[in-house]
């Protein structure tokens, strides 16, 4: 795995790898953009370290939209609309419950440079939020960024049982409904191989990249809308209709 060390504050460009370590000055959203259209993105090593690691990996984790698997009994539960969900009405409380510690989590790699980056590139309108409520509690959410037919997953967070996993699952029948081609997850792990998460090399997902990137696809946060509106008249908070769309778009392996 690649990665270059930078912190916000000097005039070094990112494509000099002597540069580890030493700072960057008016590194932006528009900046992140180029990062993503890399195939790369930015981590931190601690929450309360102020640097920004750059990351390529070798190895890149996706979750194939034409094959995502549901688990059974989260199926079922999905099917019964435990929660209420929403899309981009609360970014920041999103990026900042991931970034908070747990019991589960006690440190994590979203520090306050990458909060202030994200919510400056939702207001641009490339970063998104899923949100799962409890009445008016925020139990779980994700969030990520899209460009062209990728979406980009970046965190996830619960606070009651399988919420995040939920979030997940509307996500992927909004990318799906509106046309995306790539759901890139970074990195493989054990809560996405449920999902059916695979593992590609760095030159397969640059590959894919440069096909899904060049796509016109619109997140479609609308459409996540409790109320019916004239844009879908099964909205995206609907579990039995994200459902549906997932099973329509697989392919038989």
């Amino acid at each position: 795995m690649t990665a270059i060390t930078i912190s916000i504050g000097s005039n070094i460009g990112l494509n000099k790898p002597k540069n580890r370590g030493k700072t960057i000055e008016g590194f932006g959203s528009a900046n992140l953009l180029d990062l993503y259209r890399r195939g790369l993105f930015p981590m931190a090593d601690g929450r309360d370290d102020p640097r920004l690691l750059i990351i390529e990996p070798e190895k890149r984790g996706i979750l194939p939209l034409d094959n995502f698997h549901i688990p059974s009994r989260l199926r079922r539960q999905i099917r019964q609309n435990p929660f209420q969900i929403t899309a981009n009405r609360a970014f920041r409380h999103v990026i900042e419950e991931c970034a908070a510690q747990s019991e589960e989590r006690c440190e994590t790699w979203i520090n306050r440079p990458i909060i202030q980056l994200y919510d400056a590139l939702h207001r641009d309108g490339y970063a998104h939020s899923i949100e799962v409520w409890d009445d008016d509690s925020l139990v779980g959410g994700l969030y990520g960024v899209a460009i062209g037919g990728t979406f980009f997953g970046e965190s996830m967070f619960s606070r009651k049982s399988n919420a995040s996993k939920i979030a997940l699952v509307h996500l992927v029948a909004g990318l799906i409904s509106a046309g995306f081609q790539l759901l890139d997850a970074q990195f493989v792990n054990q809560h996405l191989v449920q999902f059916g998460i695979i593992e590609i090399s760095k030159s397969e997902f640059q590959a894919k990249l440069k096909i899904a990137i060049k796509a016109n696809c619109q997140f479609p946060a609308a459409q996540y809308a409790q109320i019916q509106s004239s844009n879908s008249a099964f909205p995206l908070s609907q579990g039995a209709h994200c459902l549906a769309l997932i099973a329509q778009a697989r392919v038989p392996r």
